[in-house]
């Protein structure tokens, strides 16, 4: 007789998801994670107070309303740390209520501590006391999530040479920053301490930024931060960072030199494996610290299961959700319809950047034939009255039968309105509902019918001519 049917190492989006799932299904379920971790790296110290950073970055800069107030707007004219971290931590604890309430309503045992594997059907569980008590269970789930990866040429000290995980708690707002990668997590950072007044330098070792975007829509970001003074180093690698008493010195390969107050590195993800004794269950990991899994999320042993960002790609937490839910119904019997393929993006940059589908770039690439239609903000009674001037929608339509290929989003609210172009894809829809169907007015919504009659109207011409 094990000790619970179901043992989750870590309490991230993809652990909560497993536990809960199995718990609906009237299994015995624990949770393994440190006191401190709750929630995992989301709440603690990634997409949560990152994106809660950007609201308050936002709404203190008056950074939205300027288009409407004037350029000189602020609703605070000296931002402080404090400022920003208040709204941080108010929403870090609230998050954290919710996801102890849910677990305690689903009768889901928390162990605190850390976890690590005795053999494929027991952990030890290592308090803060430095005790160790023996769990046994039927099924794991492996959710440990990842932490920033750090250089080893680099001496990080989390107040001038920092991660994506220790920039949120600078004690000041630097006066100048440089950031070493053009991923996702170092352009919503550079756009976020730029619009706060840093000096903001990108340095990226390949030639564009965001190379999975659409690149119109990338250039249009690019153009808004360089209008934040933003400098972008393309092409180029920090070969060296000295650290002085107030700054520190990166020297590019190419010799140039850049002083910056703080250094953040943006340099992927490491998964949260080495202190699992993974070897111990019968297990490995790459030397990212990924853990390798089957269409089920089911490991190398049969009983054990990993999901979230420990495996590797997509590495999002609405993504890691469903693969815990997933593997949790997949290791009691539970049927279950695999994950939808149409996936949204989201990156909360300033201004915000969605997609879901294909871009331009693969269609052409793949001889895909299709139209565009284009619908911006400035033409919408909303995109006035909420400042937005420079928002804008693409759609990539199929000349064909008038299916949606793809939905590009840049502006306000980016990341929510994508999801009415996702569900229109998904249930086979085209063009022609959204030119059929009614909006609410005024709404940044409007800008589909816009696209739509914009892409239609493309199609006619072309019909017309061609037919």
């Amino acid at each position: 007789m094990y000790d619970f049917d179901l043992l989750v190492l870590g309490s991230g989006p993809s652990g909560q998801k497993a536990a809960i799932a199995a718990a609906k299904l009237g299994r015995r379920v624990a949770i393994v994670d440190r006191r401190d971790m709750l929630g995992g790296v989301c709440i603690n110290t990634g997409t949560v107070p990152s994106k809660t950073l950007r609201e308050a970055v936002l709404y203190l800069t008056g950074l939205s309303q300027r288009d409407l107030y004037g350029s000189s707007y602020r609703v605070k004219d000296e931002i402080t740390v404090g400022d920003l971290a208040a709204r941080t931590q108010h929403v870090i604890s609230r998050q954290t209520d919710v996801i102890r309430n849910q677990l305690a309503r689903n009768r889901i045992t928390m162990l605190t501590g850390t976890g690590r594997f005795a053999d494929p059907h027991s952990v030890w569980v290592d308090t803060e006391g430095g005790r160790a008590t023996r769990v046994t269970f039927d099924k794991a789930v492996v959710a440990a999530g990842t932490r920033p990866a750090r250089p080893d040429s680099v001496d990080f000290d989390d107040r001038t040479i920092v991660d994506s995980d220790g920039v949120i708690n600078l004690e000041a707002i630097p006066r100048s920053m440089v950031v070493v990668g053009a991923g996702v997590i170092g352009m919503e950072y550079a756009s976020m301490f730029a619009a706060l007044g840093t000096k903001v330098t990108v340095v990226e070792r390949r030639e564009r930024m965001l190379d999975f975007c659409d690149e119109e829509v990338v250039e249009s970001l690019k153009y808004h931060l360089r209008d934040l003074s933003v400098t972008f180093r393309f092409g180029e690698e920090v070969a060296t960072v000295e650290k002085h008493e107030k700054a520190a010195l990166c020297t590019l390969k190419s010799g140039k030199k850049i002083v910056a107050d703080t250094v953040m590195y943006s340099a992927g993800r490491q998964g949260q494996t080495d202190d699992l004794d993974l070897p111990a269950a019968g297990l490995e990991a790459d030397r990212r610290g990924r853990i390798s899994v089957d269409a089920h999320y089911r490991t190398a042993v049969d009983n054990i299961y990993a999901v979230g960002d420990v495996i590797g790609f997509p590495a999002l937490a609405s993504t890691s959700m469903e693969q815990g839910r997933l593997a949790a119904q997949h290791a009691f019997g539970e049927p279950g319809r695999a994950m939808h393929e149409l996936q949204p993006i989201g990156i909360y940059t300033i201004p915000e950047i969605s997609f879901v589908g294909k871009t331009e770039e693969q269609l052409t690439e793949s001889s895909t034939p299709f139209e565009v239609g284009i619908g911006r903000y400035r033409e919408l009674a909303r995109g006035q009255i909420v400042g937005d001037s420079y928002g804008m929608l693409k759609l990539l339509v199929s000349p064909a039968d008038g299916r949606l290929l793809g939905v590009h989003l840049f502006g306000t609210q980016a990341t929510e309105i994508i999801h009415i172009g996702q569900a229109v894809m998904g249930l086979g829809g085209t063009v022609d509902y959204l030119i059929d169907t009614v909006f609410n007015y005024p709404t940044l919504a409007e800008a589909y019918k816009v696209a739509a009659l914009d892409a239609a109207n493309k199609i006619r011409n072309i019909t017309r001519i061609d037919g």
